[in-house]
This record gives structure tokens, sequence and C-alpha cells, in this order.
């Protein structure tokens, strides 16, 4: 990669730590904001839930927004959006207006990453590609684990206000870097924006993810949850059949015909449940049932983070000596077991124990996350890359919201039907299991590709003595 890529790389990456962050560092200011507002914490939930129902619903159109007006031109007024929303989210005086503005800001979230990643695409040759997706996979780890910690920091020492505006200088260095060093690409011909299949899939995904976030609370509206997950995946349903017969549909189901696509789909939103699960398991295992500070919780949550950073270095050479298949068959295996492996902690595990294990599952899932994004956009050409990007990154946060949702779900049935308690630490262990015996059939996704799958961008094919095929990229 050259200097610029690589910057253009980190620009990305940047992006990406800034909307994960702002995913999760809510959660921890919710009873300060509650306070402000002089209302129940819990009444605040629909200020997280807007946030990431606007960013699932309006990625898909990313790609034609990007296509029709420039990279470069979308991803600066997604930035500007987002910070416009985050002063106004600080500036909030009521719940109404604090959801609004989250709507918002999930606006800015939902253009900003596809695009950056579109641009970063187009800009790095498919020989780069493994490397530049490096920088890009560690802030999606990273910033879960760092929110609700940084949440804690700035609501005791400054004020709730301050973890939205955090985000103003960040979004302005964003704005001034993107303007060096992103190219305005466009693309010729582009269709007419797909009208019907955008509020399709809007009521499908909104219907899915507001019910994935009551389905966990089942005295009072959990009922409701369920209702609309199935009429979520009805409308969804619809979805899919108008957008086999479209020629250009928002979302388009045909590119799960290009196998390494399909896999990255499939077995990736497998995997991301189990990576949106233990942002949520363990600080409360740790501060609920181990009787730990949150100080505490954050310090040794934190060791996955350190393990997505240390994985930067190894990420293209296993890739290079091993191929996506072999990497990412029985990475699925140990990344799934560090995380079952929790299931053994109690509250007399050392915590330096604990910091081992999960700086070890921070490197295998960082890995895996590196892998599969390299690996779905592997054999697409330049113009199924622009309707991929929003697509891959759909799919990410529906499984990534799943994955909390399962692992509420959890917490709340397991204890009836096992007997565990959330005391005790019983029923974390039992969530653990099943988070990753689900990491675990991703397996079987990955074991379906081809041995030489993506071969052109990780490099594997020469390496190893054989003959890689022609990269479908003429930059390579």
């Amino acid at each position: 990669m050259t200097s610029r890529q690589r910057l253009i790389a980190l620009i990305v990456a940047c992006a990406l730590f800034m909307q994960n962050l702002d995913s999760t560092v809510l959660s921890t200011a919710l009873p300060s904001i509650g306070r402000s507002f002089d209302m129940d914490p819990v009444r605040l939930h629909l200020a997280l839930t807007s946030y990431l129902i606007a960013l699932a619903v309006f990625m898909p159109m990313s790609g034609w927004l990007a296509d029709r007006y420039g990279t470069r031109t979308v991803f600066r007024l997604a930035i500007a959006v987002f910070i416009g929303a985050s002063v106004g989210c600080g500036a909030a005086t009521s719940l109404p207006w604090l959801v609004a503005m989250r709507f918002l800001q999930g606006i800015g979230g939902a253009m900003m990453l596809p695009v950056a990643r579109l641009a970063l695409l187009r800009s790095v040759p498919k020989s780069s590609l493994v490397q530049a997706m490096t920088w890009v996979s560690v802030p999606a780890l990273i910033g879960p684990v760092v929110g609700p910690p940084l949440g804690g920091f700035l609501v005791t020492y400054a004020s709730w206000p301050w973890i939205f505006w955090i985000n103003v200088p960040i979004g302005i260095i964003g704005i001034v870097m993107a303007t060096i060093y992103f190219e305005n690409i466009k693309a010729q011909d582009v269709p007419k924006f797909d009208k019907a299949g955008f509020l399709l899939s809007a009521a499908g995904i909104a219907g899915i993810l507001f019910g994935l976030e009551l389905a966990p609370h089942a005295r009072d509206m959990g009922p409701y949850g369920y209702i609309l997950i199935a009429l979520g995946l009805a409308i969804t349903g619809f979805y899919i059949r108008h957008a086999l017969r479209h020629p250009a549909p928002i979302i388009d189901i045909r590119l799960l015909k290009v196998p390494t696509f399909r896999v990255s789909i499939i077995g990736g939103s497998l995997f991301r449940i189990g990576i949106g699960a233990i942002p949520f398991l363990l600080p409360l295992m740790l501060q609920e049932a181990f009787g730990k500070s949150a100080l505490a919780s954050g310090g040794i949550t934190f060791a996955a983070a350190a393990g997505a950073l240390a994985m930067k270095f190894a990420a293209p050479r296993a890739l290079s000596r091993l191929g996506f298949r072999t990497v990412l068959i029985w990475n699925a295996v140990l990344a799934s077991c560090s995380i079952a492996v929790c299931a053994a902690f109690n509250s007399a595990t050392p915590a330096f124990l604990m910091i081992f294990i999960l700086f070890t599952g921070g490197f295998f899932r960082s890995l895996q996350f590196t892998a599969l994004n390299a690996l779905g956009f592997a054999d697409l050409d330049e113009r199924q890359m622009s309707r991929a990007t929003g697509f891959s990154a759909m799919a990410q946060q529906l499984s990534l919201s799943m994955g909390v949702t399962i692992a509420a779900l959890s917490l709340q049935f397991l204890p009836g039907l096992t007997g565990a308690s959330t005391e005790t630490g019983g029923v974390y262990d039992l969530a653990f299991l099943l988070v990753g015996s689900i990491m675990m059939l991703s397996v079987f996704s990955f074991a379906s590709l081809e041995a030489k799958a993506g071969h052109a961008v990780s490099g594997h094919a020469a390496t190893a003595g054989g003959e890689a095929r022609p990269p479908s990229d003429p930059r390579t």
C-alpha cells in the first residue's frame, strides 16, 4: 500500500470507530441524562433504538448516493450531518428532541461508513485489500469496548453532552482529510433510485430491529416485539420478491450468487452475532455477578480491544500463507472457543487470566473481521461494489443487533429453564456457551468456500507456489 492509500484506510477506520463508539457510548450516560430530563432512564432506551434503526434503514441507499454524487461529496456531507446531529443531541432538553437528533445522527452514520469503505475499495488495488481492511476492521471491535468506559469517564468528569460533542473535532478532521485525499469518484449510467424497494426494505428492517429491541421485555412490550419481528420478516419477503424482478434494486439480492460475497454475509452474520453479544454480556457478568466496579470491569474488557490491535500485523501474513478458507474455518473455531471459555470465569478467577483470555479472543475475532471484510469484495467488479457496501453494512448491523437481543433473551429465559442464577453467574455461563455455539455454526458456511477462494486478494496461491488467477481489478 502507498502512503496515500494508508491515509485513506485510516480515514475510513476513524469513521468506523466514531460510528461504533456512538452505538455504545450512550448506554453509560442514560442515568445522568434521565436526571437531567427528570424521567426514568429506562424510557431513554428509545434514543439507542432510533440510532440503530436509522443506521440499518439508510445504509442500503449509500451506494446509490455515492454513485450519483461522488464518494467524497457524500462522505463529507454524511460527516457534516453526523456532527450537526451530535451538537443537537448534546443540546437536547427533552426525550423527543434527543430521539430526533439521534435518528438524524444515525442517517449521517449510515451514509458515512459504507461510502468511506467504497472510497477505499475504489482507491486500493485488490492485492492490497487485506492490508487496507486490517486498518478498517480494528475499530469495529475497539468502539464497542471503549464506548462504555469513555461514556462513564465523560459523564463523571465532565457532563453527559460531551459524549456527543467529542464527535465534533473528530468529524472536522475527517472532512478535512477527505477533502485532501479522497477522489470524488462517480459511476456512469447510474440507474433510477429504487423508491419502492427502499420503502419495503426500510419497513422490513425497521420492524425486525425495533422488534429485536422490544422482544427481551417479556412482561410489557415483549409480545409487540415478536409481532414486529414477524411483520418485518413478512415485508422482507415481499422485498426479496421485488428485488428479484427489479433491474437495479436498492439491496441487490443477486449479489449472493457470488460465492465469496455470500459466505461473507451468511457466515459473517452468524459470527457477528457473538461479537454483538460480548459487549453486553461481559460488563454485566463482571459487575452484577462478580461485584466488580465499572472501572475494574472496563479495564478487563479493554483487553479485547488490545488483542484486536495486535492482530493488525498478523492478518496479511496469515491470509497470504493459509488462504481465506483455512483461516476462516480454524479462526472461527478458535474465536468461538475463546468466547465459550468465558463461561469458566467466576468471582475467584484472577484478573490477569481473564485479561489474557479476552486479549486472545480479541485477536482472533479481529482477524476474522479482517478476512470477512476482504473476502466479501474479492470477486466483485466496480459496479457491484457500490451496491455491496450498503448490503454488507446493513447485514452487519442486523447481526450485531441480533447478538444483543439473543444475549438479553438468554439472560431472561435461561434462569426459568435451567434454574441458573444471575447473582452467582450461572446464567452468564450458559449465555456464553450459547453465543459461542452460534458463532461455531459459521464454520459450515466457511467450509463451503473453494480452496482457491479470494486468492487474488490474499495472495495465497503465489505464496504457496501456485499460480494466482488474474485479479478482476485492472489496477493490480
